[in-house]
């Protein structure tokens, strides 16, 4: 499933590309028709990102999407006649020379206003909103809790955004194991917790991959054994040194998904 990141690298592109003018707005699979009807010929006022959902704004309607495990967004410009849509795409946004495609997604739905805020409300901060409020209210969720801090950093209503990558190599890189218990984890370690994963995540906007080893931890020259240490502390990287200390990386499957950590390096 994607990460955070993507869906605000998505809001940030049809933002640039496709805000402003008249849009073509159909559903070539069919299961989005009625709404791409309503909405086509409208322009975009604005799309933005909270963790991992997306909004397209028409007005005072939106489109509400959800990419789930399977959902792909993919853009093509185009001279001419628009391309003829390829395989089940759920969603098809056309501009002056660009195409915008969704296959696949887990939610595809139009709303309106309060159930964007009712979306919204279920969710925690987001590491990519900034706001007055956004860490001490992430510093809450965990320490109300008596659940691992490694389960809970992957729950979207605690914090939105962060998932598997951002879980372990987070956890990783401010020495808290994924196994504390949230309500033990003293505010401190949470805000440098809340901190790195903001930062981490706004360099996955910019650069639209995920890098977390610092330089002066990154292998020179690379392992060709080992090519995750050169992007990732821990994260795909079981029974190979750690990067800081040389004990094996651990894994373990923890609510269905596999956890990676350090257990020298992260108390």
């Amino acid at each position: 499933m994607p990460e955070g990141h993507v869906l605000h690298r998505l809001a940030q592109r049809f933002n640039t590309d496709f805000t402003g003018c008249a849009l073509q707005i159909s559903s070539p699979q069919g299961r989005f028709e009625s709404a791409a009807k309503q909405l086509s010929g409208q322009a975009l006022t604005r799309a933005f990102a909270h963790g991992k959902h997306l909004f397209l704004q028409f007005g005072e309607r939106y489109i509400h999407i959800h990419l789930g495990l399977y959902g792909k967004w993919g853009f093509e410009s185009f001279e001419g006649q628009v391309p003829a849509a390829v395989g089940q795409v759920r969603l098809q946004i056309i501009r002056s020379g660009e195409v915008a495609s969704l296959r696949g997604p887990n939610r595809c739905e139009l709303v309106e206003r309060a159930e964007v805020e009712e979306i919204l409300a279920r969710l925690g901060p987001d590491p990519l909103h900034q706001s007055e409020d956004s860490c001490a209210r992430f510093c809450a969720n965990i320490r109300r809790s008596s659940r691992a801090i490694g389960e809970l950093v992957m729950d979207q209503s605690v914090v939105a955004g962060p998932g598997n990558i951002y879980r372990a190599e987070a956890l990783f890189r401010v020495g808290i194991s994924p196994f504390r218990a949230g309500s033990r984890t003293g505010e401190r370690r949470l805000i440098r917790l809340w901190d790195d994963l903001a930062e981490l995540m706004s360099a996955g906007v910019d650069t639209g991959i995920i890098t977390t080893v610092s330089p002066t931890d990154r292998p020179d020259p690379a392992l060709e054994y080992d090519p995750e240490a050169s992007r990732f502390y821990v994260y795909h990287r079981t029974g190979r040194p750690c990067l800081v200390c040389g004990t094996p990386v651990k894994e373990k499957r923890v609510a269905g998904r596999r956890l990676f950590w350090c257990s020298r390096c992260q108390r």
